[in-house]
């Protein structure tokens, strides 16, 4: 299994040059070679899943299948609460913080009381972020529309959907499995944005029992 930082996440930096998908997901296809890798199971969260998707459309032979988890082609928001609430966030990343900006942002993948440890570790990871990296991140989201990929994905493709993610609208995904030929479709009950974390058993059934058909 190879687990990859994106460029200004983790352990890699974030590069002098404008960041966007598909420049990531070149970096994750450079990556790929230069471990001579097989064509690779790709599996991205969010952000992630936009660069699979790239992947998958602009580098064919690297991919044999795409889950796609809380993903989306293209993410605006549809709704004045979703309006607000990148208002929100947008006026805390120009004047908060990290800290602060981490605390509202895990506030909303695990609102439950008893999602409290994955709250506090969610907030020591994203504070621990450079404020550049994540704005980065967040303009490459916003920038992105891989609406034009969708029919160029020839692999098996997963879409996971967490039922109550108040990030990425469930449109987004029947977008994905319309223009994704033999695209299916899993929504995990009781799970937010961060399904890999709050019903972690749940996704790896789905993903274990895609794996063994493809």
């Amino acid at each position: 299994m190879i687990a990859v930082d994106l460029p200004g996440h983790g352990s890699s930096a974030l590069p002098r040059e404008r960041l966007t998908v598909d420049g990531i997901s070149d970096r994750v296809g450079t990556l790929l070679a230069h471990l001579a890798a097989p064509p690779a199971h790709v599996v991205g969260l969010s952000l992630g899943g936009c660069v699979a998707l790239a992947l998958a459309a602009r580098a064919p032979a690297r991919v044999r299948s795409l889950t796609l988890v809380n993903a989306f082609a293209r993410l605006r928001p549809t709704s004045p609460r979703a309006v607000a609430r990148v208002l929100v966030r947008l006026a805390l990343l120009a004047a908060a913080p990290m800290p602060v900006v981490a605390a509202h942002v895990a506030r909303g993948l695990f609102p439950k009381p008893e999602q409290r440890d994955l709250y506090a570790r969610a907030v020591a990871s994203l504070g621990a972020t450079a404020r550049s990296g994540y704005v980065a991140a967040a303009r490459a989201i916003a920038r992105f529309d891989g609406r034009a990929y969708l029919s160029a994905v020839r692999c098996p493709t997963l879409l996971v959907v967490g039922d109550r993610d108040a990030t990425v609208p469930r449109a987004a995904a029947d977008i994905l499995r319309a223009g994704i030929a033999g695209a299916r479709l899993v929504v995990v009950p009781d799970s937010g944005h961060a399904t890999t974390h709050d019903q972690p058993e749940a996704l790896n059934r789905a993903l274990l029992a895609f794996l063994e058909t493809c």
